[in-house]
């Protein structure tokens, strides 16, 4: 990615995760956006939203040129990444899944929460044997899973918005649909995310296969 792509990036992942981690700091269950079942479940969500900002935020400077090349930095922001952001929160997005009652939501945050850590496992394990561009497509892929908390957040609103002008939601119905939708959202945002992971990674080798002729 271009730079300035990636600064972008980062400006939308520390709004988002503003936005997504502020009901959750004054540790008010109150305030929750998502319906929990007693202080467990709560403490849990909790968790798995703190930390999923951490990992959301500190994922797009893994991708900055200037911090790639001090390996040092590299490392110690890709362990932070891993060990305060994607392992904690993967964990815990099972037993929220779990316990949200609603089958959808359990699939699919279970599954992707499998892959999290399955993407961050093979990462690790590319860059321990010098593999390098390996350890880059994984970690690709890893961050898309990272970044399907904002994108099922746009997905959302989409799909909410397709079915009113659709006629397949009345205009009543909207406020209670939103919450039905949000599984929707988070198995479309995943495979959107994947997706666009899979084309950066094919392009990316593309350009490191190619001719440095070709280039000019």
């Amino acid at each position: 990615m271009r730079p300035r792509r990636v600064w972008l990036l980062l400006l939308v992942a520390v709004v988002a995760g503003a936005a997504m981690a502020a009901p959750y700091v004054p540790l008010d269950s109150g305030s929750s956006r998502i319906e929990v079942d007693g202080g467990l479940h709560y403490a849990l969500l909790v968790t798995h939203i703190l930390t999923a900002t951490v990992a959301l935020v500190l994922g797009p400077l893994q991708f900055v040129p200037a911090i790639r090349a001090r390996r040092r930095w590299h490392g110690r922001i890709g362990r932070a990444y891993l060990l305060a952001g994607v392992l904690p929160s993967a964990l815990t997005a099972v037993p929220v899944a779990l316990l949200s009652g609603r089958l959808v939501t359990q699939v699919g945050l279970v599954v992707a929460a499998i892959g999290w850590l399955a993407t961050a496992g093979a990462a690790v394990r590319a860059i321990r044997r010098g593999d390098v561009p390996a350890h880059r497509d994984w970690m690709t892929r890893n961050y898309a899973l990272t970044f399907l908390a904002v994108t099922a957040r746009i997905v959302v609103p989409l799909v909410l918005l397709t079915g009113l002008a659709t006629g397949v939601i009345a205009p009543a119905d909207a406020p209670t649909a939103v919450a039905s939708l949000i599984p929707v959202g988070q198995v479309l945002g995943c495979v959107i995310n994947l997706v666009v992971a899979e084309v950066l990674i094919r392009r990316r080798r593309r350009l490191v296969a190619a001719p440095v002729g070709s280039l000019a």
